[in-house]
Parts: structure tokens; sequence; C-alpha cells
């Protein structure tokens, strides 16, 4: 039999080992995916360190997967092998229970699944995935530099098409980092009156070169001040990972102003009476399904969205995890097959 390479964790809090399986076959309803690229994700922190209750290990990490279908399963339509495939954080549904019937497969009440979480990942040379967690892959598209997309495009992209902005709104992006160099150019290509928030000077020649109208330094003064100065904002993505800097802008809501959280720092204190007064509202977003990958995919294909990436060969995975994990990277890190 034919082997397979994964970087799997054996234990929470170990470090990734280089493991070989022979290639599984794909069972009904499922696809073998041969893997292209898989970017490396804070997220995958929960499964390298434990983080998540009833963590099983061995677990391979990884959820920004490109790659080829290599062998399709029963009773799946709609898929041939070699054609291009991705895969992101949502591992699929059940596709009858009644949440995925009025669309919300998100939150299936059967299939809670997570690639690289409950379902071995993208740090690997093959893949076997839930059909209905996978999304069509523009075949022009780079298969390596666009593995970001399928996480930290997915996320963005999908939070700021559903913030009740319009064009011509002020939308912050709080935080130019992985997440938020994204955010910068979906918002500006959504037509919105972007403005970037982050700590210092230092990024403030990229955060415009991306697209941003205006830049705010959260050290130089009251962000929330200095967004009522420029009118409110009708939306604020926030993609930081610190519950402070959440607490320090959601009072730069303009009226009917919605916060889309999407950086998990846990709690942090919210002033209602500030809410109420403005009709505004905090709210937190998952990524998205398949579908919402598909629809990145395209519109950043048609608009030329790309994500600033250190590329790692896939045998150095350890190397390329603490290198996400330090903090230090521009701006996402990428696995590349082969």
């Amino acid at each position: 039999m034919l082997k397979m390479i994964a970087m799997a964790v054996t234990q929470a809090g170990g470090k990734l080992e280089r493991i070989e399986r022979e290639i599984p076959l794909p069972d009904k309803g499922e696809l073998l995916i041969e893997v292209h690229a898989c970017g490396v994700c804070h997220s995958d922190s929960l499964t390298v360190e434990g983080i998540l209750p009833g963590m099983q290990y061995p677990r391979v990490p990884g959820h920004e997967v490109i790659g080829t279908v290599a062998a399709v399963g029963d009773g799946v339509t709609g898929w041939q092998v070699g054609e291009r495939a991705g895969v992101g954080w949502f591992g699929g549904s059940c596709g009858h229970c009644s949440r995925c019937r009025r669309g919300d497969a998100f939150a299936c009440e059967n299939v809670r699944a997570v690639t690289g979480v409950s379902r071995d990942g993208g740090y690997a040379t093959h893949l076997v995935a839930d059909v209905s967690a996978v999304a069509h892959v523009p075949f022009d598209l780079d298969k390596v530099e666009s593995a970001p997309l399928l996480c930290a495009g997915i996320t963005t992209f999908n939070a700021l098409r559903n913030c009740g902005a319009a064009p011509g709104d002020l939308v912050a992006i709080q935080g130019v980092g992985g997440l938020g160099h994204l955010g910068i150019q979906f918002a500006r290509r959504l037509g919105f009156r972007t403005v970037a928030v982050n700590r210092g000077r230092d990024k403030e020649d990229l955060a415009r070169s991306l697209g941003a109208h205006d830049y705010i330094d959260s050290e130089d003064g009251d962000v929330a001040e200095a967004l009522q100065k420029m009118g409110g904002a009708r939306a604020i993505i926030a993609t930081v990972t610190s519950a402070p800097a959440m607490q320090a802008i959601i009072g730069g809501l303009g009226p009917n102003g919605v916060m889309m959280v999407i950086g998990a720092v846990g709690a942090f204190p919210v002033d209602t009476l500030d809410l109420l007064a403005k009709r505004a509202a905090v709210k937190g977003w998952y990524s998205g399904v398949a579908a919402d990958s598909e629809d990145t995919l395209a519109f950043s294909q048609l608009h030329d969205v790309t994500s600033m990436n250190e590329i790692y060969p896939f045998e150095e995975a350890q190397a390329a995890y603490d290198r996400m994990m330090s903090g230090k990277a521009r701006l996402r890190v990428v696995l590349k097959m082969g």
C-alpha cells in the first residue's frame, strides 16, 4: 500500500511528529484530497496545546487546505478526480437537521466536525474530508499562496459582508495582522470607507498600501473617540486577540453600528447603556461553510485580494508553527507539500 506522511501531535502540548500511514480510502460521502498546501493558523494551537476539552490524539492539525481530489467516495456527486479542492475550519454537516434545513449548517445539530480538531487536517500529504466541507477552488488561483483564504480569508470576508454596512459606510478593521491585512483588502473592494486600527505606526504604510483610507494608532489617544470624530463606525471587524483592545474600541460604533468579533479573546466588559443609546450590537461571527469559502475565493480572484505569506517546506512544520505562534510572521505562514 502507498503511504501518506503527516505531521501529528500525539499528546496535548507535544511537538509535531512525522508519521507514516497507509493512504486511506474515502468512505461514503467523503473525498480523498492530495494536499498541495496548508496554512498555519493560530487556531491550530487548540489542537497542539489541547485547549479544547475532549481532544483525541494523535491528531493532525491544519484547516487552510488546498489540494486536488485523489479519490471519490460512494454517493458523492459533483466532484471528479483531479479537481482543485479546498477545506477550511468547517468540517461538515448532516444536511437534514432543522438547522441545516434553515441554512445554518455551521451549527449542525448532528455533525460538529472541525478540520484539524475533531478530524485530521492538512498538515499531511493526504486528507479525507466530508464532501459537505469541501469547496471548489479555481485552478488559476495559486495553490500555495491562496491557502490562507480558506480560514483567514473566509472569516474576514464573511464577517464584512454580513456586518450590515453599505458602500460608503465607515468600517474599521482592528488589527493589521494575519486576519486584518486581508480584512482591509476586502473592505476597500467592497466599497467601504476603510479605517485600519493598530498599535503603533509601524504598519501604517502597509495598511494604506492594502487599501485603508485612514489609519488610527491606538497608542496615540482614545481610539473610540477617534472613530467618533470620523462619524462613528457602521461596523468594526475585531481581529485582535486582546480583550482590553476590544473594550477600548467598542465605543467607536456609530448609530446602528455592529462590532463583529472574529478574534477569540474570551470575556470583555461592554457598556450596555452605550449600546442602547446607539442601538448598537456586538456579534460573534463563525468563519463560514464550504459555499462561503467558494464565494471568498471567487471574490479574491476577481478583485485580486492576496494573502501575504511566509512559505515553509512541509517537513519544517514545527518551525512554521513556532514562527506563527511567535507573532513575528509577515503575515501568514503556509506549509508547501513536496
